[in-house]
């Protein structure tokens, strides 16, 4: 058995990364951009950095990564505050050095088979969305993302009225993410918080909505991408069990290494061996839903 530590030999960086822009969201939500140029050039949809929040704190905190530019060398990270490191890392200037350790995890892994992706990304889980949905835009593959987002505070970004139709859904329902509009893909807003222009329910349940318009060819080519809360992943799994989809999920797990040696971040995975204790660092973030979320 290849020795899996081993197999991140080589792929995983630290840096002395400069902070190049900060743009403050309600909600106390940040997004940073980083001149690190070595995890610039290896990061991937659904992979992440650890980065020290201030010298006086001694713990990293593990951020996904939104966006990289392997050519520029910066990458982005979006960040609510919670607690005293990422409050230290939200008072961090532009021009202020940060050291980065990064990209660290496996990332998702679309199949060519299935060009209808379907991205469901909640609160801090929307960032690998974005980075999914750009990669995907920047593939030469005939893509056909839907990307859906939630939040039950004010979204990280200004929403703006969509010109790209979704004719299965209300005429109203029409707020999306200005970076996704730009690149044509299809995005709606979900909140149980009575938003204008967003869908008022859970990600699942505007999902659902999508999916059942859909004939049994259709379905045959969707597959699904997710990221947020754990409740909100088990049901994203649940429903890509009803409609018989694949679907990958990025966890969220406290981390204090964040590079294997601690196994502080293991979870329960069913492998083709049987159960199996899979560190979400390096062994994931991203696995297969149905192998942590069995029926």
């Amino acid at each position: 058995m290849t020795n899996t530590a081993q197999q991140n030999r080589g792929t995983i960086f630290i840096e002395d990364a400069s902070i190049i822009d900060v743009t403050e969201f309600p909600g106390d939500q940040f997004i940073l951009r980083l001149n690190a140029p070595k995890c610039a050039a290896r990061a991937t949809a659904g992979s992440f950095a650890h980065i020290q929040c201030d010298e006086t704190i001694p713990m990293r905190r593990p951020l996904s990564i939104m966006r990289a530019d392997a050519d520029e060398g910066w990458v982005e990270v979006l960040f609510k505050i919670v607690g005293d490191g990422l409050r230290a890392l939200g008072n961090r200037k532009i021009g202020d050095k940060i050291n980065v350790i990064g990209p660290i995890g496996h990332g998702f892994v679309p199949s060519a088979e299935r060009p209808k992706t379907l991205l469901i990304g909640g609160g801090v889980g929307i960032p690998p969305m974005v980075f999914l949905a750009e990669t995907l835009h920047e593939d030469k593959h005939d893509w056909q993302p839907l990307v859906i987002m939630g939040s039950e505070i004010s979204f990280p970004f200004a929403s703006i009225e969509s010109k790209i139709p979704t004719p299965w859904l209300a005429d109203d329902i029409i707020r999306t993410m200005p970076l996704l509009e730009n690149w044509s893909i299809p995005t709606r807003l979900a909140s149980l918080q009575g938003y204008e222009g967003c869908f008022k329910g859970y990600v699942t349940d505007l999902a659902h909505e999508w999916l059942i318009t859909l004939s049994k060819e259709a379905l045959a080519e969707v597959e699904v991408f997710s990221c947020g809360p754990t409740p909100m992943l088990k049901a994203v799994a649940s429903l890509a069990q009803e409609f018989g989809l694949p679907c990958q999920v990025s966890l969220e797990e406290f981390m204090a290494c964040a590079v294997g040696g601690c196994a502080g971040c293991t979870v329960p995975v069913e492998t083709e061996d049987g159960p199996a204790m899979k560190r979400v660092c390096v062994d994931g973030p991203v696995f297969d839903a149905a192998t942590v979320f069995p029926e």
